[in-house]
């Protein structure tokens, strides 16, 4: 009998210390892929790479840097929350995963869930000499095909209404992965808004019951964001948010969702929003690896706290200047994209004024975009600057609210 309880008080003890053992986590998001047998020199490939900013060669490389880090950091799982390819091509889904694999192989569960640049893309291209050639796209049918070994095929559910799924990672935790892209209404081109079903609601909802009844945290990913995670995002680019996210955030609250993983607005920002109930929802939005300044996480969940810890690609073999090239490159574009939205509100601003806005949205996005933003000499003079311009000579600027709480790029969240 001694023996017996003796072994019975041995499992049990290891069993507690496996359920408590930590959870490492890694998240990269955006990557934008294009595989390099679709991306042939010429003067058609420059010319889409000096419009987006984005050469082909260097966005390569740093994947291969932050796959390498993750080898070295070895984490149980890597969260990918879509717009894995740069239109949906299949070589370039293909060509990832394959880049990816070496993860698998040291131990690494990899997740992923579509973006609106992923699936059914009516524009996916090659690039071959100065002509740009249609490419094979992927249906959605064929992207939980491809990434079978990413998620879905071992999934515990999923979704008959969209590519959402419920991944298990111990018997604590659970993975729910919603899937808000609008790739069936794609005709011509695609579409950056996103939604979550009704029918995806209510099947997330149901998981969220049985999990409440075997004692089970969940924590979520999709590609849009659920929470505002700037001053007039929701009015600005309400694209780059869930339709209602509000009502959602409500509900996906209460249900117990607590954390849930987000990228699409390629900004490295997390923003937390309480329910009318008093429950608390964090988004944790990771930027591009596509664009400055190149983030991708590591998290470590123990004792039902996740400490997050941002790690960003500031050089690569052949630039050693590459954040510096890269941040130049976007504050050029969003001088221009902000130019011309302030051009196209037809208001008869002068010309000093348009100048001074464009500024000051150039100097918040490059803020926005690292996350944590601080008020810099340079932001608070643009504003200042603006602020004259307007009429308000005695503005202060230091009241100006960049971001919204948590921290941004090292916290620790409770789940």
């Amino acid at each position: 009998m001694k023996r017996f309880l003796y072994i019975l008080f041995f499992l049990t003890s290891q069993l507690s210390l496996w359920a408590a053992k930590p959870i490492k986590i890694a998240v990269i998001s955006d990557v934008h892929y294009l595989s390099s047998q679709l991306a042939g020199k010429g003067a058609a490939l420059e010319k889409y790479e000096t419009a987006t900013g984005r050469n082909t060669e260097d966005l390569h490389a740093v994947l291969d840097k932050v796959v390498t880090d993750l080898r070295d950091e070895s984490p149980d799982i890597l969260l990918i929350p879509g717009d894995i390819t740069k239109d949906g091509e299949k070589q370039s889904h293909l060509d990832f995963k394959e880049k990816l694999l070496p993860l698998t192989k040291n131990g690494t569960q990899i997740f992923v869930v579509p973006g609106n640049h992923d699936i059914n893309v009516p524009t996916a291209k090659k690039y071959t000499g100065d002509k740009t050639e249609p490419a094979e796209n992927v249906t959605a049918e064929e992207f939980a095909q491809i990434y079978a070994d990413f998620g879905y095929g071992k999934a515990l559910k999923r979704d008959t209404a969209s590519l959402s799924y419920l991944a298990f990672i111990n018997d604590s935790l659970w993975l729910l992965c919603f899937d808000t892209n609008r790739y069936n209404e794609y005709r011509t081109s695609t579409l950056s808004s996103g939604r979550i079903l009704p029918q995806t609601l209510q099947w997330a909802l149901e998981i969220f019951s049985q999990a409440k009844e075997k004692n089970i945290n969940i924590i979520g990913m999709m590609h849009h964001g659920l929470v505002e995670h700037m001053p007039y995002q929701s009015t600005f680019f309400p694209e780059y948010l869930v339709d209602d996210r509000k009502k959602n955030a409500e509900i996906l609250a209460d249900s117990g969702l607590k954390i849930v993983f987000t990228g699409h607005f390629h900004s490295n920002d997390i923003t937390s929003y309480t329910s009318t109930a008093g429950n608390t929802i964090t988004d944790v939005e990771t930027g591009s690896l596509a664009q400055y300044p190149f983030p991708y996480r590591l998290i470590l969940l123990e004792n039902d706290t996740l400490k997050i810890n941002t790690h960003v690609v500031n050089s690569i073999p052949p630039k050693p200047q590459l954040a510096e090239e890269y941040k130049e490159k976007l504050s050029q574009q969003t001088e221009a994209l902000a130019s011309s939205k302030i051009n196209s509100l037809n208001i008869p601003l002068p010309k000093e004024i348009r100048q001074a806005l464009a500024h000051v949205i150039v100097q918040m996005n490059l803020l926005h975009v690292c996350g944590d933003e601080q008020l810099t000499e340079e932001m608070a003079h643009a504003i200042k600057n603006f602020s004259k311009i307007m009429g308000q000579e005695n503005f202060d600027s230091s009241t100006f609210q960049l971001d919204y709480p948590p921290a941004d790029n090292k916290v620790e969240l409770a789940l």
